[in-house]
């Protein structure tokens, strides 16, 4: 008899679901992709029925249904937090806790309910705790057989992070640090502050660190304020909030506005209102705060396990910048970070822990760089399927058999200066776009950065882009050795490429405009890059492509930014892609075979130009 796992994520952020038959990872997927609403939280109907579909079973067959967390033990620290700070916080307390005693304590009976209408649900309902979710994603996809493991989020039932050893079928979590102390609701503190949405703004917040400048003595004060006023550090890299200067326990923002001007000066930012150098300073503050607390973190995790090799998950996880900072540290041998580091992942390690802890304790390892596939998890569509759907959007479309020569007339768009919509194979899971729903465009042009965030994904211009580049010629335009195959270190831009940094032509955010380096596009401020190396063993069509593209220029490296625009989940359909294509300013999609130009579709371009959505 197979073992057929259902995991779920939901009623946070970022629902998910994720099915593994007999201990493989055969689809996962993130519920905002099907219903178009980013970050969706819902219970994740549709990702449920796409991963059955994918994997050809029904509700009947499943063994285990898991969810991510424990709802039992996160309204016991909803009530003794809200006891704990009473009585601030009533108003939070009386808004939260009527929706847990009619909906959320009632999590099992609701996941029975909604997969029953599948059909007759047979199979046990468990439940994962928060951070053993993040653990088992962490370790079980991972290449090593015995692995520290670190855990970093905002919060799951108490615990904000955790501490533990994978070994062999077997996780072991040692040491947690417990709400209200948490790194993840700290940065999300500062991402609040500067003007950004929390849980999807904290992206932006690590984009514009590199705006601060290291040496000012107000990035300095910055610093020492945040050290000795919001928060006690200790040496293993635990720490106590000051509660006094933050709401998120009692009340629905995140910080005492009031107190933190008086700390800092400085107002807090409202969206959308202009950004200062004095912003910019802070977030590298916060940064500088955030790396500390990690390196001191993973000090004591080599220190308590004794493993060469950490494995990491946890919103935070996704902070390339810190991980970077921890890679370069030397703390361990190898690092491997869960691509889907965040809730939706929680839905693959609850799945994995059920796998592990009744059916297979001992865990063979596959032999593959990891179990993740690449993350190439999603739906795909073959060609009668997308023939489909761009006839019933009206395309106008030219249908490519030759392999070559559909690479070949790719790279040339792209070194003429076209921004391509990538449209191809399994949609990934999780935040980064990895070659199969990207937007790309060619690093060496210095108008491409402007171009993409202002004309295509209308989102702030000062937010940079990262760089897909063949994994073998990686050497040759950033300082970095290994791998990197999802998008989760940075790495400073080679000597070799720099430009001199003149800082006369341009001023606040339009520094990034400047020639940095031969590879403009996609070099910040500080000649970092968020970089993903790619194999033809994990995207042999996007390998093929970058193989093309270094053929036409002499360059393999191509921009690979997400295919969406502001505000929208990752395209996941064809006709999610087409729509993207003609209501931006995107030249070319290229969908499987189909070749599709911006030029010659069937819309009324004054019509399509006047409603676009922009950002100022």
């Amino acid at each position: 008899m197979q073992a057929i796992i259902l995991g779920i994520s939901a009623f946070f952020h970022d629902s998910a679901a994720c099915l593994l038959i007999d201990g493989e990872v055969v689809a996962a997927a993130q519920e905002e992709r099907f219903t178009r609403k980013k970050h969706d939280s819902a219970f994740p109907t549709e990702a449920i029925r796409y991963v059955l579909e994918a994997g050809g079973v029904s509700v009947a067959d499943l063994t285990e249904v898991v969810f991510y967390e424990k709802p039992f033990l996160k309204f016991e620290r909803l009530l003794e937090t809200y006891h704990a700070f009473a009585p601030v916080g009533f108003w939070s307390f009386a808004k939260a806790i009527p929706v847990w005693v009619k909906e959320k304590l009632f999590t099992r009976s609701q996941i029975r309910k909604s997969l029953e209408a599948f059909g007759p649900l047979k199979a046990p309902v468990l439940f994962s705790s928060h951070h053993l979710s993040h653990a088992a994603s962490a370790f079980f996809p991972s290449p090593f057989a015995k692995a520290a493991i670190l855990t970093l989020d905002g919060v799951g039932e108490w615990e904000t992070a955790a501490i533990g050893t994978g070994e062999g079928g077997q996780i072991t979590l040692h040491q947690s640090l417990h709400f209200p102390h948490s790194l993840g609701l700290l940065y999300s503190a500062f991402t609040y502050y500067l003007g950004f949405r929390v849980n999807s703004g904290e992206y932006k917040l690590m984009g514009l660190a590199p705006y601060g400048d290291p040496e000012a003595k107000e990035t300095h004060d910055f610093r020492e304020a945040i050290f000795s006023s919001l928060l006690r550090l200790n040496e293993n890299g635990s720490f106590f909030l000051n509660m006094r200067y933050f709401r998120f326990a009692t009340a629905l923002r995140m910080t005492n506005d009031g107190a933190w001007e008086r700390l800092f000066g400085l107002k807090r930012r409202l969206p959308e209102t202009a950004i200062t150098a004095s912003h910019g300073n802070l977030a590298l503050a916060i940064q500088q705060v955030t790396e500390e607390i990690v390196l001191r973190m993973a000090r004591h995790a080599r220190a308590l396990t004794g493993c060469e090799n950490l494995v990491m998950a946890g919103g935070v996880a996704l902070n390339c910048v810190s991980n970077l900072k921890l890679r370069e540290a030397g703390i361990f041998d190898q690092i491997w970070i869960q691509p889907a580091a965040g809730d939706a992942g929680g839905a693959l390690g609850a799945a994995y822990a059920v796998w592990h802890a009744k059916y297979d304790p001992q865990r063979n390892l596959i032999g593959t760089p990891d179990a993740m596939q690449g993350a190439y998890l999603g739906p795909e569509f073959s060609a009668k399927e997308i023939r489909l759907a761009l006839r019933q959007q009206g395309a106008v479309w030219e249908e490519i058999s030759d392999e070559a020569g559909m690479m070949a007339r790719t790279a040339s768009a792209l070194a003429a200066g076209k921004v391509v919509g990538w449209f191809q194979g399994r949609m990934e899971f999780g935040p980064r776009a990895l070659g199969n729903r990207s937007i790309l465009g060619d690093p060496r042009n210095p108008d491409m950065q402007k171009t993409l965030n202002l004309k295509i994904k209308f989102r702030e211009s000062f937010r940079p882009f990262a760089p897909a580049v063949l994994a073998g010629d990686a050497h040759r335009y950033f300082d970095f050795s290994g791998e990197s195959p999802y998008m989760l270190f940075t790495a400073p831009v080679a000597e070799a490429i720099r430009h001199a940094s003149s800082q006369t032509s341009f001023a606040g955010l339009d520094r990034l405009y400047e020639m940095r380096s031969d590879l403009p596009a996609i070099t910040h401020l500080d000649y970092s890059a968020r970089i993903q190396t790619v194999t033809s063993e994990t995207n042999p069509r996007f390998y093929a492509l970058l193989r093309a593209f270094k053929q036409e220029t002499g360059c393999s490296v191509l921009v690979n930014t997400s295919f969406n625009v502001r505000g929208e989940p990752i395209v996941c359909t064809p006709a999610d892609a087409y729509r993207c294509l003609v209501n931006t300013g995107m030249d070319l999609l290229v969908i499987g075979n189909f070749w599709v130009e911006k030029s010659r579709q069937p819309i009324d371009r004054q019509h399509q130009e006047a409603s676009q959505p922009h950002w100022d």
